[in-house]
């Protein structure tokens, strides 16, 4: 084992080593601040679906776009988003930073889920930070895209619902079906083997194609490791 491989298997080790099954960060001193970094899942679904549904009609109604092109466009925003989800985890989400504040912005945004995985209140972006982005989000689509927006971001929203949702699932479920045990497992090593592969969540197509999936038929499964990271039952 030279040098290199020595350093990172360290490095690695300390990020295992960090992992609180118990408790969350605490990410302002504030504690107005620090209740605006949590939600639940239903709130944000509940945000967004009227959000979706109404553009949907829209795009009908206003536009007298077909039904064919809504769903596909529809099902275009959502591939989208698994690539943008996979650029944001790896590029944003673990970019390595120099400064404090940058540090900080790092652990304030997904830091604090490695360190505290277990926590289920800061599995989705909080109401306000997802109204900030998404709205961003909307209007750098519509001066691409125009009225196509319509149909395209509600698809995209919808991704990031599924991707929400699945992550939570993946926290505190085993996997329902036997095909889906490669998705649980390439997130799971993410958190406990190597943060740097494994880096979908709601789809492993993107690790395939720019080559971060773990070779899970070489990876020995550990269902110790895996239960810790697991949320706990409920007596």
């Amino acid at each position: 084992m030279n040098a290199f491989t020595t350093l990172f298997y360290y490095l690695c080790r300390m990020e295992f080593e960090k992992i609180n099954n118990k408790g969350q960060a605490r990410l302002f001193k504030n504690d107005f601040l620090e209740m605006l970094t949590k939600t639940h899942p239903l709130v944000i679904w509940g945000m967004y679906l009227p959000v979706i549904g109404y553009m949907l009609y829209y795009s009908g109604a206003a536009f007298n776009y077909s039904l064919t092109r809504i769903v596909l466009i529809f099902l275009g925003g959502m591939l989208f988003w698994t690539l943008f989800e996979y650029i944001a985890h790896r590029f944003l989400f673990h970019w390595v930073a120099n400064s404090g504040r940058a540090k900080k912005f790092i652990y304030t945004l997904h830091g604090n889920h490695h360190h505290y995985p277990r926590d289920r209140q800061r599995l989705f972006m909080p109401p306000i930070p997802s109204l900030v982005i998404s709205s961003v989000v909307f209007g750098l689509t519509y001066l691409a895209m125009g009225s196509y927006t319509f149909m395209f971001f509600p698809g995209f929203i919808f991704g990031y619902l599924m991707y929400g949702s699945m992550h939570y699932a993946i926290h505190a479920w085993n996997p329902p079906f036997k095909w889906m045990k490669p998705l649980w497992r390439n997130h799971h090593l993410h958190h406990y083997k190597n943060e740097h592969n494994g880096y979908g969540v709601s789809s492993t197509i993107w690790d395939h194609v720019f080559g971060t999936m773990f070779d899970l038929k070489r990876e020995k499964e550990d269902k110790e490791k895996t239960r810790e990271l697991m949320f706990e039952k409920k007596k």
